[in-house]
């Protein structure tokens, strides 16, 4: 049967999304002599994916061999050998060495890349207590920012545009794809395609079908058009999915988040105090680790707590330590029962009384919030690592907290030319993926910042594969 379009375009390569992979890989494509067409869902107005309401990379100061790349920091020796292990420490050990290594070693000077586009960066330590090194952007000022220099570079965007089905040609390349617009379908006819369409975590359905019931009623942090259409249709291409499906970034958010595109609206300082659930009882340890490598899979935590909220108490200590973006303030009261209540705990007496636990397994020697301190308690069923002093010194505060979704961890599957690999182990020719659409870099937890570096790193790579592949 004969497909039918309203019309035909040819470019060398198309890329489908405009979040940082896409993004980059659409600038570079086009600087390197590419005619290129970026496929956007979105409108113009809210294009940019997950990437809009971003605001961080994590990146090296310094490489292996201990030279300072051309950005300045605060902290100037978090070295590409540091950033590996924090992958690998933050994922279980399960990250693809391969892949973890190119996104390491190319991270430095990607940012470097990025910058001399007119990316404007702030440059700091990753978290309080934490030896990282980690950029802060605007997320609408970046995006804005790329698509410009891309448009620069001759790159054609097509917002509105949905990418359908991909395009095999006898011999098995991939070499164009259908597409469907506020108009019609329409058809590219391509020499590469690069799959930059995020993940799939913006979608109810998909949540529920990987994640179990009632994660269809979690707050997406990002845009709300990463679905995973994408992810299907190359599936259907032949593209191997693989990575943890089960597993996401899920951040401790304020609980009155809005349910879509809420951006960061995170509570840090939690590690300071004690978090409750609904119940009045912890659960979590606040202390395991930096906040950096516990707020995204505490998020998940508190989500499967009773009612799906907890709720974080400190004393006047330690509220001036707490950095909250979210719409809420924090609730205060003289003793900690009247807060309890205030904050709509179902049982506040139980919650006051699991305060006044914690707080007699509390023998806290130097309190010191920029390192894991060992201040430990001693005594309760599920203790507190560091941070641990009693929480007594009213006034009293509390912050509602739930988890929302920043993006999911399964894509399909690609090697470090970011060439995406089919069921039986073999490249597809012509088809190239980077960012939240490939899978085998994050699982169990996340090390904050590392996305975007590695939708970045990735982005980069496949448009220079993309060009091999176009201009041999």
């Amino acid at each position: 049967m004969t497909e039918n379009y309203l019309d035909t375009y040819d470019y060398d390569v198309a890329v489908v999304g405009s979040g940082t992979a896409g993004l980059v890989a659409g600038l570079r494509a086009a600087e390197l002599g590419n005619s290129v067409a970026v496929l956007e869902k979105a409108p113009k107005e809210r294009q940019g994916g997950h990437t809009r309401f971003s605001e961080s990379f994590r990146v090296p100061s310094v490489g292996t061999d201990l030279e300072q790349y051309g950005y300045e920091f605060a902290v100037d020796d978090y070295t590409t050998a540091d950033f590996r292990r924090d992958i690998m420490s933050q994922t279980s050990g399960k990250a693809d060495d391969e892949l973890t290594d190119t996104l390491v070693e190319n991270a430095g000077e990607t940012v470097e890349w990025l910058t001399a586009a007119g990316v404007d960066w702030q440059m700091e330590p990753l978290a309080v207590g934490y030896t990282a090194a980690r950029t802060w952007f605007d997320g609408e000022e970046y995006v804005e920012t790329l698509t410009d220099a891309a448009e620069d570079e001759g790159a054609d965007f097509w917002f509105e545009t949905e990418a359908e089905s991909l395009h095999r040609s006898p011999t098995g390349e991939i070499d164009g794809l259908t597409a469907r617009t506020a108009d019609g379908r329409v058809s590219f006819e391509v020499g590469a395609v690069i799959l930059a369409a995020g993940d799939y975590g913006s979608s109810d359905e998909k949540r529920v079908r990987y994640y179990g019931p009632g994660y269809d009623e979690m707050s997406v942090r990002g845009s709300r058009y990463n679905t995973g259409e994408a992810l299907m249709m190359a599936e259907s291409a032949g593209a191997n999915l693989v990575g943890q499906w089960g597993g996401a970034h899920m951040a401790l958010i304020d609980a009155a988040s809005p349910d879509v595109e809420g951006g960061a609206n995170r509570v840090d300082g939690y590690q300071y105090g004690a978090i409750l659930n609904d119940h009045g009882e912890r659960f979590v340890d606040e202390g395991e680790d930096a906040r950096a490598h516990t707020y995204a899979k505490f998020g998940r935590l508190i989500f499967e707590q009773p009612n799906h909220v907890a709720y974080i108490v400190l004393d006047s200590k330690t509220q001036e330590m707490v950095r909250a973006t979210g719409p809420s303030d924090p609730v205060r009261a003289d003793d900690l029962e009247t807060l309890l209540a205030e904050v709509g705990c179902s049982d506040p007496a139980v919650g006051a009384e699991t305060v006044r636990a914690f707080n007699d397994a509390c023998d806290p020697g130097e309190f010191d919030p920029k390192t894991l301190d060992g201040n430990a308690t001693d005594g309760l069923p599920l203790e507190k690592s560091n941070w641990a002093i009693p929480i007594d010194e009213p006034p009293y505060y509390a912050y509602v907290v739930t988890g929302g979704i920043t993006f999911s961890f399964g894509g399909v599957k690609i090697d470090t030319d970011a060439t995406v690999i089919d069921t039986r182990d073999r490249s597809i020719p012509g088809l190239f993926a980077a960012g939240n659409s490939t899978g085998e870099l994050f699982y169990d937890n996340y090390p904050g910042g590392t996305a975007q570096t590695n939708a970045a790193v990735y982005g980069k790579i496949a448009a220079e594969s993309a060009d091999t592949h176009v201009q041999p």
